[in-house]
């Protein structure tokens, strides 16, 4: 009996020591379980892992953070119908015309828990319906709370509960290379994430929009992409996808995203007051050159010269005269006639604010009270998908 009890002691001692070799040096052995397939046989199949941070360089954590509030937006509007579709005689020679409604395809970012939604103006333009389809499935109608064509941008709202939010970020931090995400709907083949790098920043004379401040990105950007997101790693919006320049139709790697600090301002005063205002102040400004500067005159190095004003408009009363060059609005430096345009918008009709110029080799400062701006005809030229 007592030889048995040693050769079973020893025996236990032998396996257990096994075990702790095996339990240190492939613990995988022991953790792995056998799985019925049916019945027919058994495999051996590993836990499910414990979920591991993103990889170093990975954009999956600002994707996560920011896809959930990247909507889908389908719009239908009844086709135009021909003046003579109910004569006869017109049926006879032309046939019945086509009225099927006409169909568009687009994104949104929802930015208030409130359900407001930025997109493109030239998505919902004109529709009839807009139906927004979120990432996690629901649906719902929306219903346009303003638009500004002169950004390309409309404000949308739906009633919904428990909306996710996508985080607003500083658009005027950006630097030529950062990383960044475009989230979309593009073809409506369902949402999708592209990455990329800002390619440029404060691009305008493209002729798409009035008001021209662009960033520019190599992220692939496609048709049903227009009102989506272009986020930081942070996953924060930085801006609202807009347009492509392509002779294709699809994607040759340069995107054009309007900056969330517009985008800001146009959803607060849309929401506030049901529209955008801005300054105006009758003048027809002009780049500055070394041959317009010696045409007028003028010694300046800097600024936007004027070379038209507006009878009895708001420059022209303030004293403004064609070869002024303007280098200051409201404290801000001007260099170009894009700064010019968005720093007298961005006044205040009713409010006088203080221009500096330079006429002739003289300094001066006059204060100009600015007009309400009138609406301009759109120009577009790169494609809006």
């Amino acid at each position: 009996m007592k030889r048995f009890w040693l050769l079973f002691s020893q025996a236990v001692t032998v396996v257990l020591a096994g075990y702790f070799v095996v339990a240190t040096l492939k613990p995988e052995w022991i953790h792995q379980r056998s799985t019925s397939l049916g019945g027919v046989v058994s495999v051996l199949e590993a836990p499910v892992a414990a979920p591991q941070p993103p990889a170093v360089g990975s954009l999956s954590a600002a994707a996560k953070r920011a896809a959930p509030a990247v909507v889908s937006i389908n719009t239908s509007k009844a086709a135009p119908r021909h003046p003579r579709s109910n004569d006869p005689w017109f049926r006879f020679f032309f046939g019945d015309q086509d009225d099927q409604p006409q169909m568009g395809l687009g994104s949104g970012v929802i930015v208030s828990a409130d359900g407001y939604i930025l997109t493109n103006n030239h998505v919902v333009e004109g529709a009839d319906e807009i139906a927004v389809t979120l990432n996690d499935g629901r649906q719902a109608q929306a219903k346009v709370i303003g638009t500004d064509p002169e950004t390309d941008l409309a404000v949308l709202k739906i009633d919904l509960d428990k909306l996710p939010v996508i985080v607003l970020g500083n658009s005027d931090t950006l630097l030529v290379g950062d990383q960044v995400l475009a989230i979309g709907n593009p073809f409506g083949v369902g949402q999708t994430v592209t990455s990329g790098i800002v390619s440029a920043l404060g691009r305008n004379q493209l002729g798409i929009n009035t008001f021209e401040n662009f960033i520019q990105t190599d992220a692939a950007i496609n048709p049903g992409n227009s009102g989506g997101a272009l986020v930081d790693v942070n996953g924060n919006l930085e801006g609202i996808n807009t347009a492509i320049y392509s002779r294709s139709g699809g994607s040759m790697g340069i995107g054009f995203a309007i900056p969330v600090s517009t985008a800001k301002q146009v959803l607060q005063d849309i929401v506030k007051e049901g529209k955008v205002t801005r300054g105006w102040i009758g003048v027809e400004p002009n780049d500055l050159s070394p041959e317009l500067a010696e045409t007028f005159g003028v010694k300046a190095k800097s600024g936007v010269i004027i070379t038209g004003v507006l009878q009895n408009g708001p420059a022209a009363r303030a004293g403004i005269r064609p070869g002024d060059v303007i280098t200051t609005v409201d404290e801000k430096k001007i260099d170009n006639v894009q700064e010019l345009l968005t720093a007298v918008a961005g006044l205040k009709p009713g409010n006088a604010a203080r221009f500096s110029l330079q006429r002739g080799g003289d300094r001066m400062e006059l204060d100009v009270t600015p007009g309400l701006r009138p609406k301009a005809p759109l120009r577009r030229t790169p494609e809006k998908e």
